[in-house]
């Protein structure tokens, strides 16, 4: 099993959950995050830090998510890892937890 970062995340990009992978499984990405399957140790720390919900294990993703699978996979690698918290992007897809 690995977690799983789904399309709830673009233009969130929120960090918290970066910052508590005890194992650098995420990647930033420009107006996402990913985490890598290979890395991630299933430990859970990441999906309760997520203020909007976007990290689900690979078994309880959405359905209309389904595809975030295959593409943290494929595209985790392609970024850096990111293991601090930044200020979040909330760009125009983002959706306000506070809400």
């Amino acid at each position: 099993m690995t977690y799983v970062v789904t399309e709830v995340c673009v233009d969130c990009k929120y960090t918290s959950c970066a910052a508590v992978c005890p194992v650098e499984a995420f990647h930033e990405a420009p107006d996402t995050l990913y985490i890598d399957p290979d890395t991630c140790i299933d430990c859970n720390a990441c999906q309760y830090e997520c203020p909007i919900d976007a990290i689900f294990p690979d078994y309880d993703v959405p359905e209309k998510f389904k595809s975030s699978i295959e593409v943290n996979a494929k595209e985790a690698t392609k970024f850096p890892v990111i293991v601090n918290t930044k200020p979040p992007l909330k760009g125009p897809k983002c959706e306000d937890p506070s809400k």
